[in-house]
């Protein structure tokens, strides 16, 4: 049977999930708050000739974002092109920067020459890692997570023990490396999934395999070619779009969730995929009784980072900097304490910076450099300009020193910060949230925020606070389950 059907939100999930109920034929309409659709994967032009993604910029699991557009008859090239990065990034620390190729070959060497033996036990560590992903990416994360008993399946009963759900990341990585530098780089990668290494499941090496071996990919013209072209597909199959559509209310009659109330107007509704932030949509937009989690459950989630970002553009070329940057001259595992355990600003924190202008020449006016830094920061602490920018000048000079440059801000053509303040602001972001709920053994697959609604019988939920977690491909895959679960609703 034919249903309306409303999905609140335009993030990669919120796309995902208008872009499939609408291919089963059914009439979507997709509401988001903001002048845009793209949620944290949103962009914005300057007057002066910068465009900045304001969200994703690391383009890893390539086949994932693949199979969305092979689902509908299409391939990532007919909407944009995208090309590897090489070295896919680079890695600054207080002795010296390490460059990681896009060649898997040439990786083995560097692991080879930094550490004895460590080029066969990357092999090793890649084997393992590939197999979690085979197996994590493909049939793991693909399941809407009501039960435990979905994972009964002979395929993952068998995959269980290998799955490494019960041992540590950092424990894991030990088992293959001595290497102070090559520790880091192989824990990188799960710093965005909300926890320190030594609480993130061992499974979670499947990112390595899915960033390093499948390489590091960047879109021509953004992450916003991205959001576009999830949009086109959306609409090619009769997706509506609304935006500075606020939804401000889920109306219930009867345990059905009976219309939404968009900018003070009823409109009424067969269902509802609510990719908004989770703990907003149960928290201003249901009646209490109708809420899957108390405020008491949220305050015991742990969650990922937030982060304090901020979008430079330079007049002039800088010398010596790579596309993506890694500044990790500091402990690692102090950063990260104070993240999820201390929840203060850091004392001696990493960042990231990203220099797209250094691929696509479209992003930044001639001879300009577009440049956005990055640095992950507990969410829900207090948030002020002036905290900001004492952050920012350390970065700044962090930047001066790696580049062997001394004057960027003089050369700032473009400057605007964000953070936890504005995660709350544009996006309702839970204590202004940037990456949703840490990936912990405690908070994987059921253990997440469920997907459906247990009060309402048409109320479902997407995205990064549920399953399957956070991240860009994931959030595909979580606005699929959650189409597939609502079109089969009576």
């Amino acid at each position: 049977m034919r249903k309306k059907i409303a999905v609140i939100g335009s993030g990669f999930s919120g796309l995902s999930a208008a872009a499939y109920a609408s291919k089963e034929g059914h009439e979507v309409h997709l509401f988001e708050k903001n002048n845009e659709v793209g949620g944290r994967a949103r962009h914005f032009k300057t007057g002066n000739g910068y465009t900045f993604d304001m969200g994703p910029s690391w383009y890893w699991m390539p086949d994932i974002i693949e199979a969305f557009f092979n689902d509908f008859g299409k391939k990532a090239s007919d909407f944009y092109t995208l090309v590897p990065l090489d070295p896919q990034f680079e890695m600054v620390f207080s002795d010296g920067t390490m460059n990681i190729p896009q060649s898997y070959q040439e990786m083995k060497d560097l692991f080879e020459k930094t550490e004895a033996g460590a080029g066969k036990k990357l092999d090793e560590f890649m084997e393992d890692a590939q197999y979690k992903y085979e197996v994590g990416m493909k049939d793991f994360v693909n399941k809407p997570c009501h039960s435990w008993f979905e994972f009964m399946s002979p395929k993952i009963a068998k995959s269980a023990f290998k799955l490494d759900l019960l041992t540590n990341f950092q424990r894991f990585v030990r088992k293959y490396f001595a290497h102070p530098k090559l520790i880091m780089l192989m824990e990188f990668p799960v710093i965005f999934l909300g926890a320190a290494p030594k609480d993130i499941p061992a499974l979670y090496s499947l990112m390595n395999y899915g960033g390093y071996k499948l390489g590091t990919w960047y879109p021509m013209g953004g992450f916003s070619k991205i959001i576009g072209a999830m949009k086109e597909v959306a609409e090619d199959h009769g997706t509506r779009f609304h935006v500075n559509a606020d939804v401000q209310q889920i109306n219930v009659k009867n345990r059905c969730a009976s219309s939404l109330t968009v900018n003070q107007e009823e409109i009424d509704f067969d269902v509802v995929i609510a990719s908004s932030d989770y703990h907003h949509t149960e928290s201003k937009l249901l009646p209490q009784e109708y809420r899957n989690y108390t405020e008491e459950y949220w305050e015991k989630r742990v969650f990922a980072p937030s982060c304090l970002i901020y979008y430079l553009g330079i007049k002039g070329k800088i010398p010596n900097l790579k596309h993506h940057t890694l500044f990790f001259e500091n402990d690692l595992e102090l950063h990260t304490e104070e993240i999820y355990k201390d929840k203060k600003w850091p004392t001696k924190p990493l960042f990231y910076a990203c220099c797209p202008s250094k691929t696509d020449p479209s992003v930044a006016p001639e001879n300009c450099e577009n440049i956005f830094l990055l640095m992950p920061v507990a969410p829900g602490i207090e948030d002020t300009e002036e905290i900001r920018e004492r952050y920012f000048m350390q970065m700044i000079s962090r930047l001066e020193k790696h580049t062997g440059t001394t004057d960027l801000l003089l050369k700032i053509d473009y400057k605007k910060s964000y953070c936890v303040k504005d995660f709350q602001g544009d996006y309702n972001a839970y204590k202004g949230n940037a990456y949703g709920l840490a990936n912990t053994l405690s908070q994987t697959a059921v253990l997440k925020p469920s997907l459906k609604n247990k009060k309402i019988t048409n109320l479902f939920y997407t995205g990064q606070l549920t399953v399957p977690g956070p991240g860009v491909p994931p959030s595909i895959i979580s606005g699929k389950i959650a189409a597939n679960e609502a079109t089969k609703t009576n």
